[in-house]
């Protein structure tokens, strides 16, 4: 029987988490010292605190060899991503993946130099 899978993580839980995969395993000091830069009002507690639920929840492994444990996502980056995004595109866009692209596009979330790399992406596949 294959092992459950972790919870969807919440806004705050995927904010340390992009974090973690930037830097790879990591303690929460240094977790903490990433964040501050982008959060200057979080503190270490909450950043510790946080850390040790997603770790209950099981979001994040951790290291207990050394003083100061270290902690590691569960799941890849790009797996959670999949994950997250077959969520939205059934719930939002009724399974269609059509749908979440045109809304995005027609939307002013993609930039003209994101539309090229995906034109080009597009022009790409069709000749593979």
């Amino acid at each position: 029987m294959p092992a459950p899978r972790p919870p969807k993580p919440t806004p705050a839980e995927l904010g340390l988490l992009r974090t973690l995969w930037q830097l790879g395993p990591s303690t929460a000091r240094q977790v903490h010292e990433a964040q501050r830069r982008e959060r200057p009002d979080l503190t270490y507690a909450n950043v510790l605190r946080l850390m040790q639920i997603m770790h209950g929840k099981g979001l994040l492994k951790r290291d207990e060899r050394l003083r100061s444990h270290v902690y590691a996502p569960v799941q890849a980056q790009g797996s959670l991503q999949n994950r997250l995004l077959d969520d939205l595109i059934h719930k939002a866009f009724a399974g269609s993946g059509k749908a979440l692209v045109l809304a995005a596009l027609r939307g002013g979330r993609v930039s003209d130099e994101e539309r090229a790399e995906i034109q080009r992406f597009l022009e790409d596949t069709r000749d593979a």
